[in-house]
């Protein structure tokens, strides 16, 4: 039995009235001030009441997990709902004899614990333990059923060696690489961000900083090598949202084309009149443009390469445009001064739309360079543009412009009135006077065919698109190829509180992996952090200087430090063997508890954190670690909780903490709010009013509880009547009513909102009958499984309210391993149910009826109805069509 610490809970003492209502002057008071922390102290003596049961134990199993929070020192009302979710789910599958695993952690590592050490010149390590610290107490004050014993830190050694670990296998198979390349860089972090960390061009932590380019060395993982198979297995995930999944196939972003190289043209030496840079000042382009063929290889003429998707439009290329990024676009701008101000001007204006978010929709703006380029098939020459339209960091940078077969292409010739070529007809279609109908510009459907192509002309689409790629590749200008958006992950970061990379630099012996039996490289822990001059790691002596493991001599330690969404992409694997010392996690454990079952989290990690973790377990999979593919079989994303018409956040100054609303109304209140204001995949506008008129429907439940339960346990062991009053067979009914629309939503939707309103509907019902239940016209043993049973579910939402009923009630089984209430769906059945009356498919009654009324008695009750009988009139009856317990529709003519 849930109890005291010696496992009992007396029963209120209620004034001897006698039997009836008694008056609330005389009632213990709905106290969850002093009710919440008593069981608390409680749980707290029992370890093992959370806790996941050996994998050998016979139960099927069940793994719930919510994303583990960065430890940022307090939880607002938002966290309050996902964990709130996850714990209602929780318990529900423990009730249901599942074998649950319900593990939290923390993202320990970041740049926020950095921040705090300059500001108020705490370590980070301290800053970020104290606030560990202080949110489990929270957790643990919201009464949430977590497995602590499985707690995972990842900024402690005995969790980042392993992340230290994986980069080495990660090394070993060609997977982990290090490239100088043009990175994202934000000034506010001063340090490096991932493609997916940059959303609209900003920072995704600081969200008003524009992201910057640099040119630096960095460690990266090859995320593309298993491109195809990110995207393909989004079709097994049929158990996330689509929303999600979209999100994701649009990120990693496939697409099947060719890559084309266009020759850079120069000018013939023999041109008698020049500009000042040795161009010709008019051009006759087929004279004197030619590609420099006889070239030494050092100075043969550049190439632009072009990924095109519809190479089969390339005899319509009129023009190149590059971004104003492209390397060849800087060698331009050296030259010619008024070009390069230019440049600068569409650079500002790609940097002014990313900062308002709106680089989708920028004006397209250019300007041609002067310099030509040759079409591979077709010899010609065409112009090259710089187009503001055209990103560095997408494709190669460059695109050939098809205007008349290509919307953007269009919209930017329309505006600088550059040459249209049609090339792609529709399949004939001839007009009255037998002429080929010329399509709408720009016309971009691939079922057509070619004209105006050279010897593919009367080709379809598709299979002018292998034989040009096959030809390409025969002749050596380009090839069939895919792309992705999806680009390889760079975890550098320049800074101190994250995982060291596990690299030597030795003059010697180059770059030397750190050997596995020197694991967890340590971070040092007394550091000056100023976040200028690249990592702090590199001015600590005692951790950059080190003897190089290879050759002895003395070498430098890599010190970058690892991307943090690192430690939360197999942080899930390690809660199944926390304590392990000599691995990641034991395999055969792993593979028990995966995939999870059920994973909670935001809309907003579709695409960093769950393509990563996605990553991470195919990777382990390939490493023999695991079995499994996918880290999550069914994935929810919960709705924002929202204030002042804006997201809670600490900026906007509109948090609601639950200390406070806990103080003012307990935590059974503010979570069961928390579920009940908006289904949990919608926003949710937090309003107190609200969360009052939970604690208040609470107190009624007390209330009523409190004086039923002596009557109720008389009750204890007999079984239901088989002739049940009308009143009691009322009340059963709406009971098992409300079971079965609970077990659905569980099962479903999760709208935990209707699960509540279900069961403040059966408490209506209860306390609206307050006086003959007390006056003794409901029998003990139906009283007793009322009462019994709206313990048990509420169980899942006010788990300190429905602990206190339970041990009133005398229960000697723990209520979490109690059997969810069975549903009966003949108790559920309505003795009288409305059913509709149509004739030829328009509706034209309602009749009340037994519920198992005979076909003739729903004949004859509908025959009566005076409307029924109007639309019949001077009509022939064909037949009656019955859905039993639901509809009658005449046939008539």
């Amino acid at each position: 039995m849930q109890g005291k610490a010696d496992g009992t809970v007396p029963l209120p003492t209620l004034p001897a009235t006698g039997r009836g209502p008694r008056t609330d002057a005389h009632l213990p008071r709905y106290n969850p001030a002093e009710l919440e922390p008593k069981w608390q102290a409680i749980w707290a003596e029992q370890p093992d009441l959370y806790a996941a049961q050996h994998p050998g134990c016979g139960k099927p199993k069940y793994y719930v997990l919510e994303m583990l929070p960065y430890p940022s020192g307090q939880l607002h009302v938002g966290h309050v709902r996902n964990y709130a979710i996850g714990d209602a789910l929780a318990r529900h599958m423990w009730m249901r004899g599942y074998n649950v695993l319900h593990p939290m952690g923390w993202d320990a590592f970041g740049l926020p614990a950095e921040n705090a050490a300059l500001k108020n010149n705490t370590p980070p390590r301290d800053w970020t333990l104290a606030n560990i610290a202080a949110m489990r107490r929270q957790m643990e004050r919201l009464g949430l059923g977590y497995d602590w014993r499985r707690e995972v830190t990842t900024c402690l050694p005995e969790y980042y060696r392993w992340n230290q670990w994986f980069f080495l296998k990660l090394y070993e198979k060609g997977l982990a690489y290090r490239k100088n390349s043009k990175v994202n860089w934000c000034p506010e972090c001063a340090t490096v961000l991932a493609n997916e960390q940059v959303v609209n061009g900003c920072c995704w932590r600081h969200e008003e900083t524009i992201v910057e380019q640099r040119e630096l060395e960095q460690w990266f993982l090859r995320t593309t090598r298993y491109a195809d198979e990110l995207l393909r297995d989004l079709e097994k995930l049929e158990g996330w949202p689509e929303k999600v999944r979209t999100m994701q196939r649009n990120w990693i972003g496939r697409s099947e084309g060719a890559l084309v190289d266009f020759t850079v043209l120069r000018p013939v030496e023999n041109v008698a009149a020049r500009r000042d840079d040795g161009y010709p000042v008019k051009l006759n382009l087929t004279e004197t443009m030619l590609p420099d063929e006889d070239a030494a290889p050092e100075e043969a003429a550049p190439r632009i390469s072009v990924f095109t998707t519809r190479i089969d439009t390339i005899y319509g290329a009129t023009s190149l445009q590059l971004a104003p990024e492209h390397p060849l676009v800087t060698q331009f701008a050296a030259e010619d001064a008024e070009l390069a101000k230019k440049v600068r001007d569409l650079l500002q204006e790609q940097k002014s739309a990313r900062e308002m978010g709106e680089l989708g929709s920028l004006e397209k703006n250019g300007f041609e360079t002067g310099r030509f380029a040759a079409n591979p098939f077709t010899g010609e020459p065409i112009p090259i543009w710089v187009a503001n339209y055209v990103l560095m960091e997408y494709g190669t940078g460059a695109v050939m412009s098809v205007p008349a077969h290509d919307e953007r292409d269009y919209e930017f010739a329309r505006k600088y009135g550059l040459e249209m070529k049609i090339v792609v007809l529709p399949r004939p279609v001839n007009d009255a006077d037998g002429q080929q109908k010329e399509p709408l510009l720009p016309y971009t459907e691939e079922d057509s065919l070619l004209i105006n192509s050279g010897e593919y002309t009367g080709m379809g689409c598709g299979e002018a698109q292998r034989r040009m790629a096959a030809y390409a590749q025969e002749h050596g200008f380009g090839r069939a190829s895919v792309t992705y958006r999806l680009k390889d992950w760079g975890i550098s970061r320049q800074r101190y509180w994250g995982t060291p990379i596990p690299m030597i630099y030795c003059q010697t012996d180059g770059l030397v992996p750190v050997p596995e039996d020197q694991l967890p490289v340590l971070l040092p822990e007394k550091i000056e952090i100023t976040q200028e001059g690249g990592s702090p790691l590199a001015r600590v002596p005692e951790f950059a200087r080190v003897t190089c493991p290879k050759c002895g001599r003395i070498a430098r330690r890599e010190t970058d430090t690892m991307d943090t969404f690192v430690d939360s992409s197999w942080y899930f694997y390690r809660y199944t063997d926390p304590r392990n010392s000599g691995a990641p996690f034991n395999s055969e454990v792993a593979e028990y508890w995966f995939p999870i079952d059920q994973y909670i989290g935001g809309v907003e990690h579709a695409i960093l954190h769950l393509i990563y973790s996605r990553f991470w377990t195919k990777m382990m999979r390939d490493l023999g670690l695991v079995k499994n593919g996918e880290p999550a079989e069914r994935l929810f994303t919960q709705g924002m909780v929202i204030r002042n018409g804006a997201k809670m956040s600490k900026s906007k100054g509109n948090i609601v903490s639950p200390d406070e609303m806990i103080a003012r109304y307990g935590a059974d209140t503010t979570r069961m709010y928390a579920l009940f204001a908006a289904p949990p995949d919608r926003d949710l506008d937090w309003q107190e009013d609200g969360v009052a008129g939970v604690s208040r429907f609470l107190a009624r439940v007390h209330r009523f509880a409190i004086q039923a339960i002596p009557l109720a346990s008389e009750g204890r062991g007999e079984r239901l009547p088989s002739d049940f009053t009308g009143l009691e067979r009322r009340l059963i009914r709406k009971l098992h009513q409300t079971i079965g629309r609970l077990t659905d939503e569980f099962e479903g939707r999760w709208h935990f909102n209707t699960c509540i309103a279900g069961i403040m509907e059966l408490v209506n019902e209860l306390t609206g009958e307050e006086s003959a239940i007390l006056a003794g016209e409901v029998r003990p043993s139906v009283l007793y499984s009322l009462t019994r049973n709206l313990v048990l579910m509420l169980e899942a939402f006010a788990p300190y309210l429905a602990a206190e009923l339970w041990a009133l009630l005398g229960e000697d089984e723990a209520l979490l391993r109690a059997p969810w209430p069975a549903y009966d769906a003949a108790l559920a059945a309505e003795d009288i149910v409305q059913i509709p009356v149509q004739v030829n498919g328009k509706l034209r009654a309602v009749i009340s009826v037994p519920t198992a009324s005979e076909q003739e008695h729903l004949q004859t009750m509908a025959l009566k109805e005076p409307k029924v009988q109007a639309a019949l009139d001077g009509k022939e009856l064909v037949k009656m069509i019955l859905v039993p317990g639901k509809l009658v529709n005449f046939v008539a003519r």
